[in-house]
């Protein structure tokens, strides 16, 4: 499968089914994320979008269908397995770790790539010690990377709704993604907040990385996606441009319970 135009896919999902005590959460999904690209995947609530991160990270197996990533199947592998190979994940909630710094936060991230075996790094071996002084250094530069590295010894709990959004991108990005995916990453920011989120998503982009996210700020999704999903109860209305998806009548109707409701389309962006 190929995704936008003649730009290979780096995700693809093909028939993707998941059931829950008979009710369908997922149907028949079929979508392809091209590589160096930002996606957006739409919906009202209780679509499945967060079902299908789930489902590619691992947290839930699948009924039927396939998932690949760059060409391999990864269903039914373990979540850890899956983030080995090269896919991190932010939460529709924000989950830090209680009782550590903004700069702790970021190192957690980073433990599937450390090299030191747990041993090495409690005798505190020559090679643990560099170890350790690369993945600061590496978190130190992910807290700039997302404006935050005047907070990297403040608690990250005692920190802004916003700037925790933050943390938990440098987190995953400690994980050395090739694939990064975002559940609501400005749910409850305002304007200025989304935008700066945006406009970091396009930086993180724009230095290689590929970009699934979860979003129902259709102004986000306008100004920062490049390709677009849309789901309704499970199942996929469309794809394609920002513009042409919103312009069509089954997302109108359910966005707004209505099609053709363009005044209120043109208001939310």
């Amino acid at each position: 499968m190929r995704g936008d135009g003649d730009t290979p896919a780096l995700l693809e999902l093909d028939g993707v089914g998941k059931s829950f005590g008979g009710v369908a959460a997922v149907a028949d999904l079929s979508f392809a994320v091209p590589t160096g690209s930002v996606m957006g995947l739409m919906g009202p609530n209780g679509a499945g979008k967060t079902t299908v991160i789930n489902l590619i990270t691992g947290l839930l197996g699948f009924d039927r269908g396939h998932i690949r990533f760059d060409g391999a199947e990864i269903g039914g592998a373990a979540a850890h397995r899956i983030a080995a190979r090269g896919i991190a994940r932010t939460y529709q909630n924000v989950r830090l770790f209680s009782g550590m710094t903004a700069l702790e936060q970021v190192l957690a991230g980073g433990f599937l790539r450390r090299g030191t075996s747990l041993i090495a790094s409690f005798l505190g071996t020559p090679a643990s010690r560099a170890a350790r002084a690369r993945s600061l250094a590496e978190a130190r530069h992910l807290l700039d990377r997302v404006r935050l590295a005047h907070r990297a010894d403040v608690l990250a709990e005692t920190l802004s709704y916003g700037e925790q959004r933050r943390i938990e991108i440098a987190r995953a990005l400690g994980a050395h993604p090739r694939l990064l995916l975002l559940d609501e990453p400005t749910a409850g920011m305002n304007a200025a907040e989304s935008a700066a989120i945006g406009g970091l998503v396009h930086e993180l982009r724009d230095a290689g990385l590929t970009v699934l996210m979860v979003e129902h700020n259709v102004r986000l999704v306008t100004d920062f996606c490049d390709h677009v999903a849309v789901m309704s109860f499970g199942r996929k209305l469309t794809e394609g441009t920002p513009a042409a998806c919103l312009a069509h009548p089954e997302v109108q109707a359910a966005y707004f319970g209505r099609s053709g409701d363009a005044e209120r389309i043109r208001a939310l962006r």
